[in-house]
């Protein structure tokens, strides 16, 4: 009788273990599971199909850039996909006709979550100086430093101008703006004079006297360029508005 008394006592125990164990066990997946989904989450990405702000969006810039000539409402459809595989194309990114997170940061566009916080602000600042550092490596490497500032400098003063894209990316990848982007240089990796040169435009220094455009004299065909007033040469280019 008593040692069925300790079988029961010690079936009793035995389950009490277990579902201690199975609670514990349940209770470290579901943090391990928030914990890693939460860390590799990745930016929303909009495809064909997809509906929303987001596309709504990526068709404002595509239109203004020269890229979609359909209607701004929000629907991914073949339109919008063959003008956002264009722009891969044109900017040397993988042409899928996926506005993944490459894709959003090459137009500028950057989800509400990072853009909200200011972890996402430190990644927007990070990656303005990045595209920029490729930007004035592109485009000025080999001429002055203050040039190098000054070529920043009118990338900025395009994003200040109501005549351009409001983002560094826009401006930056705006069909036909910069040679850089049409050869394909805007893909090399910058060094660190190009970065610090982008570094010192975006803190405010301006060579370029509020220049919007620069050109070289020696190589420039664009009757119009040579309109332009012009407000500073340094080096080999001419800066004007």
């Amino acid at each position: 009788m008593l040692k069925e008394k300790n079988k029961i006592k010690l079936s009793i125990v035995q389950k009490r273990i277990l579902s201690i164990f199975v609670i514990i066990i349940t209770f470290a997946t579901f943090i391990s599971y928030n914990v890693f989904f939460r860390n590799t989450e990745v930016e929303a990405l909009s495809k064909y199909g997809s509906r929303g702000e987001e596309v709504r969006t990526i068709q404002t810039k595509l239109k203004r850039w020269g890229y979609y000539n359909g209607s701004v409402d929000g629907v991914y459809g073949s339109q919008t996909l063959a003008a956002v595989k264009s722009f891969q194309r044109k900017n040397g990114l993988t042409v899928d006709g996926i506005a993944g997170t490459k894709t959003l940061q090459a137009m500028g566009i950057y989800s509400s979550s990072s853009s909200s916080s200011s972890s996402g602000s430190g990644t927007s600042n990070s990656s303005n100086l990045n595209l920029l550092s490729k930007l004035v490596y592109g485009e000025a490497r080999g001429e002055p430093y203050s040039g190098q500032v000054a070529v920043a400098a009118v990338v900025l003063n395009r994003v200040k101008s109501s005549s351009f894209p409001n983002t560094v990316a826009g401006v930056i990848y705006q069909s036909g703006a910069f040679d850089a982007v049409s050869d394909g240089q805007i893909n090399l990796s910058p060094n660190d004079t190009a970065k610090k040169a982008a570094q010192d435009a975006l803190n405010g220094w301006d060579p370029s006297n509020g220049a919007i455009y620069y050109f070289n004299p020696s190589t420039a065909t664009n009757k119009w360029i040579w309109s332009r007033p012009m407000t500073v040469t340094i080096g080999k280019h001419r800066f004007c508005k």
